[in-house]
């Protein structure tokens, strides 16, 4: 079982808290693609950001999974 993270009484699951972590980096990537002009060459902007947020938050589990 995995364990929840307990803040002050309030038990978080780890999966909420890496799904926020890869909300924010998708975000910096995604600003970051932007700005490089790589949007130019994306068929569906929105699918491509959904698709970049789930391949963030499934490296980031499969990382922390790694490490316990």
């Amino acid at each position: 079982m995995i364990g929840e993270i307990d803040v002050y009484g309030l038990f978080i699951p780890p999966l909420l808290i890496l799904a926020v972590l890869a909300w924010g980096l998708s975000g910096l990537l995604r600003r970051g693609l932007r700005a490089v002009g790589f949007y130019g060459w994306v068929w569906h902007p929105p699918l491509f950001d959904l698709a970049l947020y789930v391949v963030l938050l499934g490296a980031l589990t499969a990382v922390t999974g790694q490490l316990r």
